[in-house]
């Protein structure tokens, strides 16, 4: 799952908050950055020389005016260093000029590193009103006889995005005409050029926006928010592998750069390349070792590694930062679930997330709702199960139900082994994504109804696609058995109890084994094994019932069959029995 809207953004904006009450007061130590930036140098080599002041008579004012209008980092630092250079910061204009310069760079550029002077800005005077509203995510727009550009581009720091803030489209439309004047006004600056492409972008017209990106990258190539806004549409776009590319070789141009490290991170995260995903995570974190978002991103990604248990560590660290934030109860769900086995305390999260509606974004919703009823229908409570088909009707009401919603409810028709309510479902899945699991999902349903040559297509797909992944060998083994290959089946389970040390897995290979057993104690033993492997193993569960039953043992098969429905509370192999052991049931 993508994160959540506004993080893609890699915190843009993050040190404004520090940045604005640093320029208002003189104490404080300036806050540290990567990529350092020497003051009056471009930070990379691609950058090429500082732009010059023009000549003209304005003088010192003009020059600073000029360098802070232009908002790159160079210019911007160019600026500080001429109101140092020429004692100005104690002068009403070289104090709010200062306060200007050390707001863009923080809001725009917050990875650059230069030194931070302090500033003490005059209240009254216009910017500092600006730039004090802007921090509370108020506009100001510039008065209509207004010929000065950074009153039409400062105002855009209130709606700049950045995490946790939320500005509806009418206010970014409602920023365009001071951007326009302000582009008329100084067509030579970067900020009029690149606010203008963020509001494109946040109003939906992807391809304007793009556009108006790399005409500021191509102009100002210090400027890489320019570009991290280029790879954002490509990924908007459905191009997330360009996105990758252009990512990775923005990360040789500014080595070190932390803006451009996040949104790496993030791309390798939403393209679920977990391994890069992690190691970039875990090296953002060396930095920041309270930086919320990649924490999230790191425990999410250890739960879809299967590393549960390492997922309490972040989200502890979490928990004490926003313990109220609706994706991290959703990975605490998730990990009371699949660490601790423990499913009511994961529906009790899940719950809070989808009784807090206001403000919950459709996919938080959705995910938690697909997870509270993958538990709900795997419970042995029957009332449980019923809730859990009622969120499961809810979730296939909607006008286009998601895949993640489809493959919930051929998931559940699995489970009960209602194998004809699946093949809708499965129709969908094959054709629309074709993945491993949905592979998986056809194996079990063509197996289940006896159609044992279409389900090793199934199985021998899935092999190819890896044959070195446990899971899939099993299930190819499992379909040479019930083509009554067993010789074939028999080799490859000794090859994995060779392989596999213990656990789930070689419990499968043991109830495989079983299945290729003409001698019944042999297969009753392997059954045994495979249980004390993995006591939670279904199939073998219903094998060893079974085998007792034909042999009479009441007292045993009660003992497995209620073990099994404790599993599989609706299972229809198990179904038919109801009538001989009604205690059971």
């Amino acid at each position: 799952m993508k994160m959540r809207q506004g993080l893609s953004y890699v915190r843009r904006g993050l040190f404004f908050t520090a940045l604005a009450c640093f320029c208002f007061s003189c104490q404080g130590n300036p806050i540290p950055r990567e990529t350092p930036l020497p003051l009056g140098g471009p930070p990379n080599p691609s950058s090429g020389p500082l732009i010059p002041a023009p000549a003209g008579g304005g003088g010192i004012v003009e020059e600073i005016r000029f360098y802070t209008e232009l908002g790159t980092p160079s210019s911007l630092a160019r600026a500080l260093e001429i109101i140092l250079q020429r004692d100005l910061g104690g002068t009403e204009y070289g104090r709010v000029m200062g306060a200007v310069s050390i707001v863009l760079l923080g809001s725009l550029y917050p990875a650059i590193q230069t030194p931070m002077p302090p500033f003490d800005p005059p209240l009254t005077h216009r910017y500092s009103r600006i730039i004090r509203e802007a921090e509370r995510g108020v506009y100001l727009p510039a008065p209509a006889n207004s010929s000065d550009y950074l009153e039409h581009v400062l105002p855009f720091l209130a709606i700049y995005p950045r995490q946790g803030r939320t500005v509806s489209t009418d206010l970014y439309l409602a920023s365009l005409p001071d951007l326009d004047r302000g582009r008329l006004i100084n067509g030579d600056s970067f900020l009029a050029e690149y606010f203008t492409g963020i509001v494109l972008e946040e109003t939906g017209r992807l391809e304007e926006a793009y556009a108006q990106f790399a005409r500021s990258w191509d102009r100002f190539p210090e400027c890489f928010p320019a570009a991290l806004g280029m790879a954002r549409i490509m990924e908007a776009q459905g191009r997330p592998q360009d996105s990758l590319g252009f990512l990775s070789n923005l990360a040789n141009l500014f080595p070190g750069n932390l803006q451009v490290k996040r949104q790496l991170a993030l791309a390798y995260y939403n393209t679920r390349d977990w391994p890069r995903a992690l190691t970039a995570a875990e090296e953002i974190l060396q930095s920041n070792s309270r930086d919320g978002e990649f924490l999230l991103v790191r425990a999410h990604i250890l739960l879809e590694q299967g590393q549960a248990l390492r997922a309490q560590g972040p989200l502890d660290i979490y928990g004490s930062i926003n313990p109220n934030d609706r994706f991290y109860l959703l990975l605490r769900a998730r990990l009371q679930a699949e660490a601790f086995n423990n499913p009511d305390a994961a529906l009790g999260y899940l719950r809070t997330i989808l009784r807090s509606s206001g403000g919950l974004s459709p996919e938080i919703y959705e995910e938690a709702s697909i997870y509270a009823g993958r538990l709900l229908l795997g419970s042995y409570r029957r009332e449980d199960r019923a809730e859990g088909a009622e969120i499961l009707r809810r979730l296939l009401g909607a006008p286009s139900p998601s895949l993640a919603v489809t493959a919930l409810a051929l998931e559940d028709a699995i489970r009960r082994e209602e194998w004809a309510l699946g093949r809708p479902h499965l129709s969908r899945l094959l054709e629309e994504r074709r993945s491993s699991d949905d592979l998986l999902a056809a194996y079990r349903i063509e197996s289940g109804q006896g159609r044992y040559a279409a389900a090793m297509v199934y199985a021998r797909e899935l092999y190819e696609r890896d044959p070195s992944r446990e899971e899939w060998i099993l299930t190819y083994i499992s379909a040479l058995i019930d083509l009554g290959r067993r010789p074939e089946g028999a080799t490859m389970i000794e090859e994995g109890l060779l392989r596999v040390n213990g656990g789930v897995l070689r419990g499968r290979y043991y109830f495989l084994r079983s299945r290729t057993r003409s001698n019944e104690e042999e297969a009753l033993e392997d059954l045994r094994s495979s249980l004390f492997e993995d006591p939670q193993n279904l199939d073998a569960l219903a094998a060893t019932f079974e085998l007792y039953h034909r042999r009479g043992d009441e007292r045993r098969a009660v003992f497995y069959l209620r073990q099994a429905l404790a599993i599989s509370p609706d299972n229809a192999r198990l179904r038919p029995y109801q009538s001989s052991y009604p205690e059971a049931f």
